[in-house]
C-alpha cells in the first residue's frame, strides 16, 4: 500500500507539471524578413567620392565625407563592409564607426540600422534627390584593449574597408569610386592605387570598390623605397630613420632575389604593379594581410638593425607575396563574394592558407632571406607543434577552417586541445607529403613546382579571381602524376587520432628527433616572445613574471593540476627564474625526486610535484640519409 500510495503521489506530481506546463505561455517568433537587395552583377550608376581627412594622429580620428550617387527614391540601403578579405571572417570593426549624418542638399536623411544586420543602414530618399552625403568618424583604436593600434604620431595604417560604405545590390567590382586622402604635412604614403599629389593631398586613381578594399595605404614621417623588379616595390615605413639607414644592400638584395624566386615558381604575376607596405614600428599594431597587388606587413623595431639575430620576422614576405597567386588570384569557390555581406566559406583554406604557407618557408630559403638550417628549425617547431596536439584526437584538420569565424581569432585557453587555425601548419605538413610523393612517383621528374606552375601561374597580368574546387586541386595533380589524390587529401582532411602527417618530410630525406639543445631559431622565437619554452618537456611556457602562458593538453604540467595563468613562485625551494627551471629540469633525469614548484594559483600558494624525468627536450629535423634528398632539392635555388 506504501509503494501504491507513492506511485500515485508521483503520478499526481507529474500531471501535475504537466498540466502547468500545458498551461505555460508559448510564443511564436517574429519572421525574420531580409529587406536588403542581393548584389547583383551590373553597373552601379554613377561614381562614388570619398574624401578623408587623416591629419588628426593625436587622437587617431580619420573624418570622412562621402558622396554616393542615387539612382531612384525610396529605400536605399548603404553598408559598411562586414566580411573581411584575409581575414576570412565577419570581424570588421563597425563598432568604431561613430557620428553617422546623412545629407542631401543639405537637408538632413535620417537612417535606421537594419534590426538583423547591423552593417546595414536603410535611408528613405526624397524625390529629386541625385547624391547623398554621408560624413562619420571612424574611432581608431588608442589602447591595445580596443584592437589594433593604426595610428601614431609617425605613422598610420589607413583601410578603405573601415572608411567607407557602398550600396547594396550591386557587386562591388561594378561600383565606381575615387578617393581623395590629406595626409599630416611632410608625410609620405604608398599604396597600390596610384596617386596625384598635390602638398600633403593625395588624389588616388578611380577604380571600383573591390580593387579600393583590396588596396590599403600605409603613410608616415619616415619613409624609404625599393624596387625589388620591374614590377615590385618595397615601401618601408619605420619610427625612426636609423631603422630605414640600417638596411644594407645585401639585406635588399634577399628580398629581391625572393621576388625572383616566386615569379621563376609560379611563371605569371597577377599584378600590374605590386607594392610591400612594411611598417616598422613598436607603436603601431603587428600585421601580416594579403592582397592582390599589396600586402600589409607589420612589424616591430629590429627587422634591419638586428637582422642577423632575428630571421623568424622575414617569413611573412614570401608568405603573404604567394598570396598574389594562392588566395586573391586563385580562391576557392565558396570563399569568393560579390560584396562584403554575402558569407565567405572557409572549406579550402587548406589550399589558400596551407600551400601558401608551404611556399613562404620554400621561398625564404631558396632566396636566403632566411637560411637554410633556420629553416629546418622552423620546420622542426612546426612539427614538434602538431606532433604533440591531442586535438588531433578529436578534430579534423578540414574543421579548424572554421576557427575564424568561430573565434574570430581570439586568444584560447587550451589551443593544443581546442585547435585553432592549424589548417596553416598542418596544411604545410600535407602539401610536404604530396611533394613527396609527387617525386616518389614520377621517380624525381616531378614536383609540387609543377602544380604551382599549372595551378597558380596561369593568365599572366590577370589580376581579377580564378576560383576552384577541390576537384580542381584534385584534377590538378592529376594531370602531374596519376595517384589516389582525392584519397590522400580526404583522408588528411577528416582523420582523428591518428599522428601528425610528417611523412612528406621523412619520404624526402628528414626525420623529427628531440634533443637536449636548443636550436638557435628556438632561442630567437624565446627572446620575441619573453617567455621559457618547455612544451615537449614538462609541457608548459612560462612569461617574464613567472606566469604560465601555456599549459599543454595531458603533459606532466597539465596532470599536476597548473592550468593556464598560474605563477612559479619557486622552483626547489628556490626563487624562479627561468634556468633554475630548466636546471631542475636537467637535474631530475638522472633523479627520481619530482620537480617541485611553488605555485600561486589567484590568491593561494600551494606546492605542486610533477614527476618529470625526460629531461630538457627540443626539436630539430636530422637527415636520415646521404646526398641530396628531396627537402635539399626543394629549398635549393631555382
Amino acid at each position: 500500500m506504501i509503494r501504491r500510495a507513492a506511485f500515485a503521489l508521483l503520478l499526481a506530481a507529474t500531471a501535475t507539471v504537466a498540466y502547468g506546463q500545458a498551461n505555460n505561455s508559448k510564443p511564436q517568433p517574429v519572421p525574420v524578413v531580409d529587406t536588403i537587395p542581393a548584389a547583383a552583377d551590373m553597373p552601379y550608376p554613377g561614381t562614388m567620392t570619398i574624401d578623408i581627412d587623416a591629419t588628426d594622429t593625436a587622437r587617431g580620428i580619420y573624418s570622412i565625407k562621402q558622396t554616393i550617387p542615387v539612382a531612384k527614391t525610396g529605400d536605399f540601403v548603404i553598408l559598411f563592409p562586414k566580411w573581411v578579405p584575409g581575414g576570412h571572417t565577419p570581424r570588421n570593426e563597425i563598432e568604431k564607426m561613430a557620428g553617422l549624418k546623412v545629407s542631401a542638399g543639405g537637408r538632413e536623411i535620417p537612417w535606421t540600422r537594419d534590426p538583423v544586420d547591423v552593417y546595414a543602414f536603410h535611408l528613405n530618399i526624397p524625390k529629386g534627390v541625385k547624391a547623398i552625403d554621408v560624413r562619420f568618424q571612424y574611432l581608431t583604436a588608442t589602447r591595445a584593449d580596443q584592437g589594433r593600434t593604426l595610428v601614431t604620431p609617425n605613422m598610420m595604417s589607413l583601410q578603405p574597408i573601415v572608411t567607407s560604405f557602398y550600396p547594396a545590390g550591386y557587386f562591388v567590382r561594378q561600383i565606381p569610386v575615387k578617393l581623395t586622402v590629406k595626409y599630416p604635412e611632410g608625410w609620405s604614403a604608398a599604396s597600390a592605387l596610384n596617386a596625384k599629389v598635390a602638398g600633403s593631398t593625395y588624389t588616388y586613381e578611380p577604380t571600383n570598390y573591390e580593387i579600393l578594399i583590396d588596396s590599403p595605404i600605409v603613410a608616415g614621417r619616415y619613409y624609404k623605397k625599393w624596387a625589388l623588379s620591374d614590377r615590385v616595390n618595397m615601401n618601408v615605413f619605420a619610427d625612426n630613420q636609423k631603422e630605414l639607414d640600417a638596411a644594407t644592400p645585401e639585406m635588399i638584395a634577399a628580398h629581391k632575389r625572393m621576388v625572383d624566386q616566386a615569379v621563376k615558381l609560379f611563371g605569371a604575376q597577377h599584378y600590374d604593379h605590386y607594392e610591400f607596405l612594411v611598417s616598422i614600428s613598436n607603436e603601431l599594431g603587428g600585421i601580416g594581410l594579403e592582397h592582390h597587388r599589396s600586402t600589409e606587413i607589420g612589424t616591430r623595431l629590429g627587422y634591419f638593425t638586428d637582422w642577423a639575430t632575428n630571421p623568424s620576422a622575414r617569413n611573412v614576405f614570401p608568405h603573404e607575396y604567394t598570396h598574389s597567386w594562392d588566395g586573391k588570384f586563385r580562391r576557392g569557390a565558396d570563399l569568393w563574394t560579390p560584396d562584403y555581406r554575402y558569407p565567405m566559406r572557409d572549406s579550402l583554406l587548406w589550399v589558400y592558407e596551407g600551400q601558401t604557407q608551404f611556399w613562404g618557408y620554400v621561398l625564404q630559403a631558396r632566396s636566403g632571406l632566411v637560411s637554410k638550417q633556420d629553416t629546418l628549425d622552423q620546420y622542426a617547431m612546426i612539427a614538434a607543434n602538431l606532433d604533440n596536439t591531442p586535438g588531433r584526437n578529436w578534430r579534423p584538420m578540414i574543421d579548424t577552417t572554421n576557427s575564424p569565424i568561430m573565434s574570430n581569432r581570439k586568444p584560447m585557453g587550451w589551443t593544443d586541445y581546442q585547435r585553432g587555425e592549424e589548417y596553416y601548419n598542418e596544411g604545410l605538413l600535407v602539401w610536404m607529403e604530396v611533394d613527396s610523393i609527387l617525386r616518389e612517383q614520377s621517380k624525381g621528374t616531378k614536383s609540387l613546382d609543377d602544380f604551382a606552375k599549372a595551378f597558380f601561374g596561369i593568365n599572366d597580368g590577370d589580376w581579377g579571381e580564378v576560383t576552384y574546387t577541390f576537384d580542381d586541386v584534385v584534377a590538378t595533380l592529376n594531370s602531374i602524376q596519376p595517384y589516389d589524390w582525392r584519397g590522400l587529401l580526404t583522408k588528411r582532411l577528416t582523420e582523428t587520432g591518428q599522428p601528425a602527417p610528417l611523412g612528406g618530410f621523412e619520404r624526402n630525406g628528414y626525420k623529427l628527433v628531440y634533443t637536449d639543445q636548443q636550436s638557435p631559431t628556438g632561442r630567437q622565437a624565446e627572446r620575441s616572445r619573453r617567455v621559457a619554452d618547455l612544451s615537449y618537456s614538462l609541457g608548459l611556457t612560462v612569461g617574464a613574471d613567472g606566469s604560465l602562458s601555456s599549459v599543454r593538453w595531458g603533459s606532466p604540467a597539465f596532470n599536476a593540476g597548473l592550468t593556464l595563468g598560474d605563477t612559479i613562485v619557486a622552483v626547489n625551494g628556490l626563487a624562479y627564474n627561468d634556468d633554475r627551471l630548466r636546471n631542475a629540469v636537467s637535474d631530475a633525469k638522472g633523479s627520481t625526486a619530482p620537480i617541485v614548484l611553488l605555485i600561486k594559483a589567484g590568491e593561494e600558494v600551494k606546492s605542486i610535484s610533477i614527476d618529470y624525468h625526460g629531461g630538457l627536450r627540443y626539436p630539430h629535423f636530422v637527415k636520415t640519409g646521404a646526398g641530396e634528398t628531396g627537402l635539399d632539392r626543394l629549398l635549393t635555388p631555382r
